[in-house]
């Protein structure tokens, strides 16, 4: 299934940061993505939903094997307060490797994948370019001269969704950012602009019969608790001394 994996070019200003590959669909087995969450796929009602969750989990575990992390048995999938997924490691394992964010988009038959550099996040969307966006979303997305502009140009609707919804997975919010908050530019393919004290980078594109778009900002700086930073002193003291141990006579060296 690696033969499927195709890895899109990424406009100039976004080739540094940011790496997008796409497959079609499979059906898969569950015991064969390692990064499937068994309690998440059970939710799922139909099984083209499972297929597109699985193709986008299994697209993601290859893809860090290309980004150079290659033991996807120490990683997980957690999710914050508004659902927005990340790759962490497992509860108990210390380790100081950065690792990419990560937004997937399903669409048509194929998923869509984009990684980044550690310290941004990223959202991408993607949709068939020749699909029409119903008149009468026009004003669940957009508002004023934005939501007038789109009235009198229809065939800019994909563009300014798929836009929105790329923005909405950089910020990490999905739809509890409301979409008619984020005013853009129709028709420009590339943005710059700030919400909520964040700059955000956009950038549109076609791909083989699919309008792309992807969206990036740095990750903003967090705050670390007490236990937080307890929790790293102890992974660099772990890291510095080998015999490291916890307790009476258990060390990382006893079997």
């Amino acid at each position: 299934m690696e033969s499927d994996v195709v890895s899109l070019d990424v406009p100039q200003s976004f080739a540094n940061h940011v790496r997008v590959y796409s497959m079609p669909i499979r059906h898969l087995k569950f015991v064969d993505v390692p990064l499937a969450n068994a309690d998440e796929v059970a939710t799922f009602a139909t099984s083209k939903r499972s297929d597109e969750h699985l193709s986008g989990r299994w697209l993601l575990g290859h893809c860090l094997g290309l980004w150079g992390i290659v033991d996807l048995n120490v990683l997980e999938i957690v999710r914050d307060e508004h659902r927005a997924p990340r790759v962490a490691f497992l509860q108990g394992i210390w380790m100081n490797t950065p690792l990419p964010s990560f937004s997937i988009s399903h669409s048509d038959g194929h998923v869509f994948l984009a990684l980044s550099d550690s310290e941004l996040n990223v959202g991408i969307d993607a949709e068939p370019a020749q699909r029409a966006l119903a008149p009468n979303a026009f004003d669940l997305i957009s508002k004023g001269d934005e939501l007038e502009h789109l009235r009198k140009n229809p065939e800019s609707a994909m563009m300014l969704w798929t836009s929105k919804e790329a923005i909405q997975k950089a910020m990490r919010k999905g739809m509890h950012l409301n979409p008619r908050k984020i005013k853009l530019s129709i028709g420009e393919s590339e943005h710059i602009i700030s919400i909520e004290n964040s700059k955000i980078q956009l950038v549109n594109w076609e791909h083989d019969g699919y309008q792309l778009a992807l969206a990036i900002r740095t990750k903003p700086t967090a705050h670390l608790t007490a236990e937080d930073r307890l929790l790293e002193e102890t992974r660099i003291a772990m890291q510095g001394r080998p015999d490291w141990g916890v307790g009476c006579n258990t060390n990382r060296n006893n079997i």
